[in-house]
Protein backbone atom coordinates (compact mmCIF):
# COMPACT_ATOMS: atom_id res chain seq x y z
CA UNK A 1 0.00 0.00 0.00
CA UNK A 2 1.15 3.64 -0.63
CA UNK A 3 2.27 5.94 1.59
CA UNK A 4 -0.53 7.96 3.39
CA UNK A 5 -0.22 11.84 3.38
CA UNK A 6 -1.32 14.32 5.71
CA UNK A 7 -1.90 17.31 3.24
CA UNK A 8 -4.23 19.70 3.17
CA UNK A 9 -6.81 17.95 1.03
CA UNK A 10 -7.54 15.27 3.25
CA UNK A 11 -7.76 17.27 6.44
CA UNK A 12 -8.88 20.48 5.05
CA UNK A 13 -11.01 20.45 1.91
CA UNK A 14 -13.95 18.61 1.30
CA UNK A 15 -13.27 16.19 -1.44
CA UNK A 16 -15.23 14.86 -4.23
CA UNK A 17 -16.50 10.67 -4.68
CA UNK A 18 -14.04 10.93 -7.64
CA UNK A 19 -11.08 12.28 -5.63
CA UNK A 20 -11.71 9.31 -2.87
CA UNK A 21 -12.13 7.07 -6.09
CA UNK A 22 -8.46 7.88 -7.27
CA UNK A 23 -7.13 7.54 -3.54
CA UNK A 24 -8.55 3.97 -2.92
CA UNK A 25 -6.97 3.23 -6.10
CA UNK A 26 -3.79 4.52 -5.15
CA UNK A 27 -3.74 3.10 -1.51
CA UNK A 28 -5.19 -0.30 -1.78
CA UNK A 29 -3.86 -3.71 -3.95
CA UNK A 30 -5.57 -6.43 -4.47
CA UNK A 31 -5.18 -9.83 -1.94
CA UNK A 32 -3.30 -12.18 -3.05
CA UNK A 33 -4.63 -15.77 -3.40
CA UNK A 34 -6.55 -18.11 -5.55
CA UNK A 35 -8.82 -20.61 -5.54
CA UNK A 36 -10.56 -23.43 -7.83
CA UNK A 37 -14.35 -23.45 -7.29
CA UNK A 38 -16.98 -25.75 -9.61
CA UNK A 39 -18.93 -23.54 -11.49
CA UNK A 40 -22.22 -23.68 -9.82
CA UNK A 41 -20.04 -22.29 -6.79
CA UNK A 42 -18.87 -18.98 -8.84
CA UNK A 43 -21.61 -16.66 -9.01
CA UNK A 44 -19.90 -13.75 -7.65
CA UNK A 45 -16.34 -14.49 -7.46
CA UNK A 46 -13.86 -12.94 -9.31
CA UNK A 47 -12.06 -14.75 -11.97
CA UNK A 48 -8.59 -15.06 -11.94
CA UNK A 49 -7.49 -16.56 -15.22
CA UNK A 50 -9.26 -15.62 -18.31
CA UNK A 51 -11.00 -18.52 -20.30
CA UNK A 52 -11.36 -18.72 -23.99
CA UNK A 53 -13.94 -20.66 -25.22
CA UNK A 54 -12.88 -24.60 -26.15
CA UNK A 55 -15.48 -24.98 -28.88
CA UNK A 56 -17.52 -23.18 -30.75
CA UNK A 57 -21.22 -22.15 -29.64
CA UNK A 58 -23.25 -23.70 -31.13
CA UNK A 59 -21.04 -26.64 -31.92
CA UNK A 60 -22.75 -27.60 -34.99
CA UNK A 61 -24.82 -25.97 -37.19
CA UNK A 62 -28.56 -26.27 -36.59
CA UNK A 63 -32.18 -25.13 -36.98
CA UNK A 64 -33.71 -21.93 -34.80
CA UNK A 65 -37.45 -23.24 -35.90
CA UNK A 66 -39.56 -26.10 -36.42
CA UNK A 67 -39.65 -26.19 -40.02
CA UNK A 68 -38.14 -27.45 -43.31
CA UNK A 69 -34.38 -27.29 -44.15
CA UNK A 70 -33.25 -26.90 -47.82
CA UNK A 71 -30.53 -25.81 -50.30
CA UNK A 72 -31.40 -21.86 -51.28
CA UNK A 73 -29.73 -23.06 -54.56
CA UNK A 74 -32.95 -25.23 -55.50
CA UNK A 75 -35.35 -22.55 -54.83
CA UNK A 76 -36.99 -21.32 -57.67
CA UNK A 77 -36.13 -17.44 -58.12
CA UNK A 78 -39.72 -16.77 -57.87
CA UNK A 79 -43.18 -18.58 -57.21
CA UNK A 80 -43.71 -21.57 -55.17
CA UNK A 81 -40.70 -24.50 -55.20
CA UNK A 82 -42.23 -27.92 -54.91
CA UNK A 83 -39.52 -30.08 -53.62
CA UNK A 84 -40.43 -33.78 -52.32
CA UNK A 85 -39.62 -34.47 -48.54
CA UNK A 86 -36.48 -36.33 -47.78
CA UNK A 87 -37.21 -37.17 -43.97
CA UNK A 88 -36.79 -36.00 -40.61
CA UNK A 89 -34.06 -34.80 -38.15
CA UNK A 90 -35.23 -34.22 -34.53
CA UNK A 91 -33.16 -32.14 -31.61
CA UNK A 92 -30.38 -34.54 -30.65
CA UNK A 93 -30.50 -36.93 -33.57
CA UNK A 94 -27.97 -37.08 -36.35
CA UNK A 95 -28.45 -35.56 -39.36
CA UNK A 96 -24.92 -37.04 -41.20
CA UNK A 97 -27.21 -39.70 -43.19
CA UNK A 98 -29.28 -37.10 -44.89
CA UNK A 99 -28.83 -34.76 -47.60
CA UNK A 100 -30.91 -31.49 -48.62
CA UNK A 101 -29.71 -31.16 -51.93
CA UNK A 102 -33.27 -31.31 -53.97
CA UNK A 103 -35.08 -32.20 -51.43
CA UNK A 104 -36.98 -30.97 -48.24
CA UNK A 105 -35.84 -32.10 -44.78
CA UNK A 106 -38.17 -31.68 -41.61
CA UNK A 107 -36.24 -30.49 -38.59
CA UNK A 108 -37.37 -29.35 -35.40
CA UNK A 109 -35.24 -26.49 -33.10
CA UNK A 110 -31.63 -27.15 -32.40
CA UNK A 111 -31.85 -30.38 -34.86
CA UNK A 112 -28.48 -30.34 -36.57
CA UNK A 113 -28.84 -28.79 -39.87
CA UNK A 114 -28.35 -31.86 -42.57
CA UNK A 115 -25.94 -31.74 -45.32
CA UNK A 116 -26.44 -29.48 -48.11
CA UNK A 117 -28.71 -27.40 -45.84
CA UNK A 118 -28.56 -23.54 -45.50
CA UNK A 119 -32.42 -22.50 -44.89
CA UNK A 120 -34.85 -23.26 -42.81
CA UNK A 121 -38.36 -22.59 -43.36
CA UNK A 122 -40.74 -22.13 -40.77
CA UNK A 123 -43.53 -25.24 -40.55
CA UNK A 124 -46.36 -22.59 -40.42
CA UNK A 125 -45.07 -21.07 -44.17
CA UNK A 126 -45.10 -24.30 -45.85
CA UNK A 127 -47.78 -26.43 -47.54
CA UNK A 128 -47.59 -30.15 -47.60
CA UNK A 129 -49.18 -32.17 -50.39
CA UNK A 130 -48.84 -35.93 -51.62
CA UNK A 131 -45.27 -36.39 -49.93
CA UNK A 132 -44.07 -32.84 -50.82
CA UNK A 133 -43.17 -29.57 -49.41
CA UNK A 134 -44.64 -26.35 -51.47
CA UNK A 135 -42.36 -23.73 -50.36
CA UNK A 136 -43.14 -19.57 -50.75
CA UNK A 137 -40.89 -17.65 -52.20
CA UNK A 138 -38.84 -14.45 -50.96
CA UNK A 139 -37.27 -16.32 -47.76
CA UNK A 140 -33.77 -15.03 -47.91
CA UNK A 141 -30.71 -18.04 -48.20
CA UNK A 142 -29.58 -18.62 -44.60
CA UNK A 143 -32.43 -17.52 -42.49
CA UNK A 144 -33.81 -19.51 -39.69
CA UNK A 145 -30.13 -21.46 -39.47
CA UNK A 146 -28.07 -21.24 -37.08
CA UNK A 147 -24.48 -21.68 -37.89
CA UNK A 148 -21.72 -23.31 -35.70
CA UNK A 149 -19.69 -20.91 -33.85
CA UNK A 150 -22.76 -18.29 -34.37
CA UNK A 151 -22.54 -17.69 -30.70
CA UNK A 152 -19.24 -17.50 -29.86
CA UNK A 153 -16.25 -19.17 -31.98
CA UNK A 154 -13.92 -21.46 -30.10
CA UNK A 155 -11.09 -19.53 -29.38
CA UNK A 156 -12.57 -16.53 -28.52
CA UNK A 157 -12.50 -14.88 -25.13
CA UNK A 158 -15.36 -16.32 -22.43
CA UNK A 159 -14.92 -14.53 -19.64
CA UNK A 160 -11.85 -12.39 -18.60
CA UNK A 161 -9.73 -12.20 -15.54
CA UNK A 162 -10.92 -9.95 -13.44
CA UNK A 163 -14.47 -9.90 -13.68
CA UNK A 164 -16.93 -10.61 -11.40
CA UNK A 165 -18.95 -13.57 -12.27
CA UNK A 166 -22.61 -13.17 -13.47
CA UNK A 167 -25.27 -15.82 -13.66
CA UNK A 168 -25.60 -15.19 -17.44
CA UNK A 169 -21.54 -15.57 -17.40
CA UNK A 170 -22.04 -19.36 -15.50
CA UNK A 171 -24.42 -19.98 -18.29
CA UNK A 172 -21.90 -19.31 -20.94
CA UNK A 173 -19.50 -20.99 -19.08
CA UNK A 174 -21.70 -24.13 -18.59
CA UNK A 175 -22.87 -23.73 -22.59
CA UNK A 176 -19.00 -24.24 -23.50
CA UNK A 177 -18.58 -27.38 -20.96
CA UNK A 178 -16.77 -25.81 -18.42
CA UNK A 179 -16.96 -27.41 -14.58
CA UNK A 180 -14.79 -25.25 -12.65
CA UNK A 181 -13.41 -22.19 -12.59
CA UNK A 182 -9.67 -20.40 -11.35
CA UNK A 183 -10.77 -17.48 -8.79
CA UNK A 184 -9.39 -14.91 -6.38
CA UNK A 185 -9.95 -15.47 -3.13
CA UNK A 186 -12.36 -12.94 -1.82
CA UNK A 187 -11.24 -10.06 0.96
CA UNK A 188 -11.92 -10.71 4.58
CA UNK A 189 -13.48 -7.81 5.91
CA UNK A 190 -14.01 -7.17 9.97
CA UNK A 191 -17.00 -5.14 10.63
CA UNK A 192 -17.53 -3.44 14.04
CA UNK A 193 -20.16 -0.84 15.28
CA UNK A 194 -18.97 1.68 18.23
CA UNK A 195 -20.79 2.95 20.87
CA UNK A 196 -21.93 2.35 24.57
CA UNK A 197 -25.35 3.10 23.42
CA UNK A 198 -25.65 0.11 21.10
CA UNK A 199 -26.73 -3.09 22.57
CA UNK A 200 -27.05 -6.36 20.46
CA UNK A 201 -30.21 -7.60 18.88
CA UNK A 202 -32.34 -10.12 21.12
CA UNK A 203 -30.28 -8.64 24.39
CA UNK A 204 -32.39 -6.81 27.15
CA UNK A 205 -32.26 -3.05 26.07
CA UNK A 206 -30.80 -0.93 28.60
CA UNK A 207 -32.80 2.93 29.42
CA UNK A 208 -31.38 5.31 26.52
CA UNK A 209 -29.68 2.24 24.64
CA UNK A 210 -30.56 1.35 21.21
CA UNK A 211 -30.24 -1.69 19.14
CA UNK A 212 -27.30 -2.27 16.82
CA UNK A 213 -28.61 -2.03 12.73
CA UNK A 214 -25.32 -1.25 11.54
CA UNK A 215 -23.75 -4.38 11.43
CA UNK A 216 -26.79 -6.11 10.26
CA UNK A 217 -26.96 -3.84 7.45
CA UNK A 218 -22.72 -3.85 6.92
CA UNK A 219 -22.50 -8.00 6.62
CA UNK A 220 -25.60 -7.99 3.99
CA UNK A 221 -23.33 -5.31 1.93
CA UNK A 222 -19.96 -6.75 2.45
CA UNK A 223 -21.55 -10.12 1.31
CA UNK A 224 -23.02 -8.78 -1.55
CA UNK A 225 -19.93 -6.82 -2.50
CA UNK A 226 -17.94 -10.31 -2.88
CA UNK A 227 -15.62 -10.32 0.47
CA UNK A 228 -16.41 -12.85 3.37
CA UNK A 229 -17.75 -10.88 6.61
CA UNK A 230 -15.76 -11.25 10.18
CA UNK A 231 -18.06 -10.02 12.54
CA UNK A 232 -16.05 -8.68 15.63
CA UNK A 233 -19.53 -6.98 17.49
CA UNK A 234 -19.43 -4.14 18.99
CA UNK A 235 -16.90 -1.80 20.13
CA UNK A 236 -17.13 0.64 23.64
CA UNK A 237 -16.15 3.91 23.55
CA UNK A 238 -13.13 2.78 25.15
CA UNK A 239 -9.34 4.22 23.27
CA UNK A 240 -7.11 1.74 24.55
CA UNK A 241 -9.34 -1.15 24.35
CA UNK A 242 -10.55 0.27 20.45
CA UNK A 243 -6.77 0.00 19.60
CA UNK A 244 -6.20 -3.32 20.28
CA UNK A 245 -9.61 -5.04 18.80
CA UNK A 246 -8.42 -2.80 16.00
CA UNK A 247 -4.90 -3.89 15.92
CA UNK A 248 -6.00 -7.97 16.26
CA UNK A 249 -8.86 -7.23 13.70
CA UNK A 250 -6.24 -6.30 10.81
CA UNK A 251 -4.12 -9.17 12.08
CA UNK A 252 -6.41 -11.85 10.45
CA UNK A 253 -8.21 -9.49 7.85
CA UNK A 254 -7.91 -7.73 4.58
CA UNK A 255 -10.23 -4.92 5.48
CA UNK A 256 -10.97 -3.29 9.23
CA UNK A 257 -14.22 -1.07 9.12
CA UNK A 258 -16.44 0.60 11.03
CA UNK A 259 -19.27 2.31 11.57
CA UNK A 260 -19.54 5.31 14.31
CA UNK A 261 -16.44 6.94 16.19
CA UNK A 262 -15.47 8.90 13.20
CA UNK A 263 -16.72 12.85 13.56
CA UNK A 264 -14.57 15.21 16.12
CA UNK A 265 -17.01 14.52 19.51
CA UNK A 266 -15.61 14.09 22.93
CA UNK A 267 -16.99 10.72 22.53
CA UNK A 268 -15.81 9.84 18.80
CA UNK A 269 -12.64 7.95 19.70
CA UNK A 270 -12.16 5.27 16.61
CA UNK A 271 -9.82 8.40 14.80
CA UNK A 272 -7.64 8.63 18.14
CA UNK A 273 -7.54 5.06 18.75
CA UNK A 274 -6.26 4.02 15.20
CA UNK A 275 -3.65 6.28 15.11
CA UNK A 276 -1.90 4.43 18.30
CA UNK A 277 -1.87 1.34 16.06
CA UNK A 278 -2.04 2.71 11.94
CA UNK A 279 -2.29 5.87 10.35
CA UNK A 280 -5.33 7.99 9.35
CA UNK A 281 -5.87 10.15 5.97
CA UNK A 282 -9.04 11.87 7.69
CA UNK A 283 -11.40 11.99 4.42
CA UNK A 284 -14.32 15.03 4.91
CA UNK A 285 -16.22 13.91 1.48
CA UNK A 286 -18.40 16.74 0.21
CA UNK A 287 -21.55 14.54 0.09
CA UNK A 288 -24.65 14.33 2.21
CA UNK A 289 -25.63 12.61 4.59
CA UNK A 290 -21.93 10.77 5.11
CA UNK A 291 -19.68 13.49 5.20
CA UNK A 292 -17.50 11.81 8.26
CA UNK A 293 -15.72 9.15 6.33
CA UNK A 294 -12.44 8.19 7.79
CA UNK A 295 -9.42 6.03 5.02
CA UNK A 296 -6.62 4.64 6.78
CA UNK A 297 -4.45 1.82 7.89
CA UNK A 298 -3.10 -0.96 10.19
CA UNK A 299 0.49 -1.87 9.08
CA UNK A 300 -0.56 -2.86 5.61
CA UNK A 301 -4.35 -3.42 5.75
CA UNK A 302 -6.48 -0.51 4.79
CA UNK A 303 -9.43 0.85 7.41
CA UNK A 304 -12.75 3.08 6.88
CA UNK A 305 -14.80 4.31 9.69
CA UNK A 306 -18.19 5.29 8.02
CA UNK A 307 -20.52 7.75 9.99
CA UNK A 308 -22.63 6.15 12.56
CA UNK A 309 -25.98 7.05 11.31
CA UNK A 310 -27.78 4.31 9.66
CA UNK A 311 -28.87 6.08 6.36
CA UNK A 312 -25.24 7.60 6.20
CA UNK A 313 -23.67 4.09 6.47
CA UNK A 314 -25.93 2.73 3.65
CA UNK A 315 -25.07 6.09 0.99
CA UNK A 316 -21.02 5.83 2.21
CA UNK A 317 -20.70 2.25 2.03
CA UNK A 318 -22.12 2.50 -1.56
CA UNK A 319 -20.28 5.25 -2.96
CA UNK A 320 -16.76 4.63 -0.95
CA UNK A 321 -16.27 1.36 0.76
CA UNK A 322 -17.87 -1.04 -2.20
CA UNK A 323 -15.06 0.89 -4.12
CA UNK A 324 -12.47 -0.16 -1.83
CA UNK A 325 -13.71 -3.87 -1.56
CA UNK A 326 -13.58 -4.22 -5.33
CA UNK A 327 -10.21 -2.94 -5.64
CA UNK A 328 -8.95 -5.72 -2.95
CA UNK A 329 -11.22 -8.40 -5.06
CA UNK A 330 -8.89 -7.68 -8.13
CA UNK A 331 -11.77 -6.28 -9.97
CA UNK A 332 -13.23 -2.74 -10.74
CA UNK A 333 -16.36 -1.57 -9.42
CA UNK A 334 -19.18 -1.06 -11.88
CA UNK A 335 -20.41 2.36 -11.49
CA UNK A 336 -24.30 2.13 -10.88
CA UNK A 337 -26.41 3.11 -13.95
CA UNK A 338 -28.39 5.87 -13.46
CA UNK A 339 -31.52 6.73 -15.25
CA UNK A 340 -33.22 10.40 -15.72
CA UNK A 341 -36.31 11.17 -13.61
CA UNK A 342 -38.41 14.77 -13.13
CA UNK A 343 -38.00 15.57 -9.86
CA UNK A 344 -42.12 16.01 -8.25
CA UNK A 345 -40.42 18.56 -5.03
CA UNK A 346 -38.81 22.08 -4.91
CA UNK A 347 -34.91 21.58 -2.64
CA UNK A 348 -32.43 23.77 -1.48
CA UNK A 349 -29.07 22.80 -0.54
CA UNK A 350 -25.24 24.02 0.21
CA UNK A 351 -23.17 25.19 -2.78
CA UNK A 352 -19.94 22.58 -2.86
CA UNK A 353 -21.57 19.14 -1.63
CA UNK A 354 -23.35 16.38 -3.39
CA UNK A 355 -26.70 15.35 -2.25
CA UNK A 356 -28.51 11.96 -2.40
CA UNK A 357 -31.91 12.35 -1.45
CA UNK A 358 -34.53 9.40 -0.69
CA UNK A 359 -37.28 9.19 -3.35
CA UNK A 360 -40.13 6.85 -4.07
CA UNK A 361 -40.98 6.73 -7.98
CA UNK A 362 -43.90 7.13 -9.84
CA UNK A 363 -45.21 6.91 -13.29
CA UNK A 364 -45.07 10.73 -14.85
CA UNK A 365 -47.69 11.36 -18.22
CA UNK A 366 -44.91 11.69 -20.77
CA UNK A 367 -43.31 8.55 -19.32
CA UNK A 368 -40.61 10.09 -17.44
CA UNK A 369 -40.44 9.00 -13.86
CA UNK A 370 -41.72 11.58 -10.89
CA UNK A 371 -39.11 11.22 -8.15
CA UNK A 372 -40.90 11.93 -4.28
CA UNK A 373 -39.16 12.92 -1.89
CA UNK A 374 -39.17 10.85 1.08
CA UNK A 375 -41.29 13.41 4.29
CA UNK A 376 -37.83 12.53 6.81
CA UNK A 377 -34.91 13.30 5.57
CA UNK A 378 -32.75 12.38 9.11
CA UNK A 379 -29.37 10.33 8.63
CA UNK A 380 -30.80 7.69 11.14
CA UNK A 381 -34.42 6.87 9.92
CA UNK A 382 -33.86 3.86 8.56
CA UNK A 383 -38.12 3.66 6.95
CA UNK A 384 -36.25 6.36 4.41
CA UNK A 385 -34.68 3.36 2.93
CA UNK A 386 -36.65 0.59 3.01
CA UNK A 387 -40.35 2.64 2.09
CA UNK A 388 -38.60 4.94 -0.79
CA UNK A 389 -36.87 2.88 -4.43
CA UNK A 390 -33.63 4.77 -4.42
CA UNK A 391 -31.93 8.37 -4.39
CA UNK A 392 -31.55 11.16 -6.58
CA UNK A 393 -28.17 12.56 -7.19
CA UNK A 394 -27.45 16.70 -6.57
CA UNK A 395 -24.58 17.88 -8.05
CA UNK A 396 -22.34 20.42 -5.98
CA UNK A 397 -23.21 23.41 -8.12
CA UNK A 398 -26.90 23.40 -7.30
CA UNK A 399 -27.96 25.06 -4.45
CA UNK A 400 -32.36 25.93 -5.50
CA UNK A 401 -33.84 23.25 -7.46
CA UNK A 402 -36.98 23.58 -8.22
CA UNK A 403 -40.16 21.11 -9.09
CA UNK A 404 -39.53 19.57 -12.25
CA UNK A 405 -36.03 19.33 -12.64
CA UNK A 406 -34.42 16.26 -14.65
CA UNK A 407 -32.10 14.69 -12.04
CA UNK A 408 -29.95 11.50 -12.51
CA UNK A 409 -31.56 8.56 -10.37
CA UNK A 410 -29.79 5.44 -8.43
CA UNK A 411 -31.98 2.88 -7.74
CA UNK A 412 -30.73 0.78 -4.41
CA UNK A 413 -31.00 -2.47 -6.41
CA UNK A 414 -27.91 -1.04 -8.42
CA UNK A 415 -25.90 -0.04 -5.00
CA UNK A 416 -26.01 -3.27 -3.20
CA UNK A 417 -24.89 -5.67 -6.32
Amino acid sequence: MAQLSRDDEAFGALMTLEQAGERVAALVAPVGGTETVPLAAADGRVLADTVLAPLDLPPFANSAVDGYAVHSGDLAPSGTTRLPLGGRVAAGADAAGFTARGLAIRVFTGAPMPPGADTVFMQEDVVLEDGAVLLPAGLAPGANARPAGEDIARGALAAAAGQRLRPQDLALLSALGVTEVVVRRRPRVAIFSTGDELTEPGQPLAPAAIYDANRALLRAMVTRAGAEVVDLGILRDERAGLAQRLAEAAASCDLVLTSGGVSTGEEDHVKAALEQVGELAFWRIGIKPGRPVALGRIGTVPFIGLPGNPVAVFVTFAFVARVLIARLAGTAPVAPLSLPVRLGFAYRKKEGRREYVRVSLEPGPDGVQIARKHPQDGAGVLTSLTRTDGLVELEEDMTRIEEGTIVPFLAYALLIG
